[in-house]
This record gives C-alpha cells, sequence and structure tokens, in this order.
C-alpha cells in the first residue's frame, strides 16, 4: 500500500473538506474516532493508503493531545505519526469523494473497525 507523506495526506484532507454531495458516508458524524457504523457500506470505499510509514517497525501507542482532548475527542488532533492516525488506511468513499482515516482497533479477544472523517483543521505534522 503506498505511504501517504503530511503534504499529500493535507491536500486529501483540503479536497474531502470541499466535498459537497449528500452521502451516505457523512449522515452520521465521523467528527471523532468510532467504530464503524452498521449504516456505512465497505465495498463503497477505496483504500488509497496508509499512514504507516513501515510496517516492520514498532508503531508507538501514544496519543497527541497538548490541549487536554482525548481520543474520541471531536476537536482531538490528527497527528499521523502518533496513535490511532499512525496505524491508519486513508479511505475514499466512491460516491462523493469524501476522505476519512480507518484502523483496526485489536483487543484482548476482539478487533474493531474504527473511522474518522479525514479534518483538515486538526492535521498537525507533529514530531515524535
Amino acid at each position: 500500500m503506498i505511504f501517504i507523506d503530511f503534504p499529500a495526506l493535507s491536500a486529501l484532507a483540503v479536497r474531502s473538506e470541499l466535498a459537497t454531495k449528500k452521502c451516505s458516508c457523512c449522515a452520521v458524524s465521523l467528527d471523532a474516532w468510532q467504530r464503524l457504523p452498521t449504516s456505512l457500506e465497505l465495498d463503497r470505499f477505496e483504500e488509497i493508503g496508509t499512514l504507516r510509514e513501515d510496517p516492520y517497525e514498532e508503531p508507538t501507542f501514544a496519543e497527541y493531545h497538548p490541549h487536554g482532548t482525548r481520543y474520541d475527542s471531536i476537536d482531538a488532533p490528527i497527528a499521523p505519526r502518533y496513535y490511532p492516525a499512525n496505524l491508519s488506511q486513508v479511505a475514499r468513499c466512491l460516491n462523493c469523494g469524501r476522505h476519512y482515516l480507518r484502523y483496526n482497533e485489536a483487543g484482548g479477544y476482539f478487533t474493531e473497525l474504527r473511522i474518522r472523517a479525514l479534518r483538515p483543521e486538526l492535521l498537525v505534522d507533529a514530531a515524535l
């Protein structure tokens, strides 16, 4: 899968923000990380790349919240070098062109697909 660097991710976020077509992908707010809503059809999304630069390197599970946000905050930064963005793929809705981050949350006995809208105002190119 193609690695998406910060400038390319920023461009995709801006393009996503400009999408105005009504679509089922944005019928439910995806401003914060959440489990994949049952209303979304996975076959209507195309994976276009990954934010995981090296699939063989152990990713950090440190989160980036300099202003006191949390994982599930709608205003939490999207910092590609930090969890969970560093495990994410970028997917594009085939109906409207909006972009989303998706990753598979793997707990002790379960896995769950999580999703979040790619919003340009939240992108932060923060170093580890």
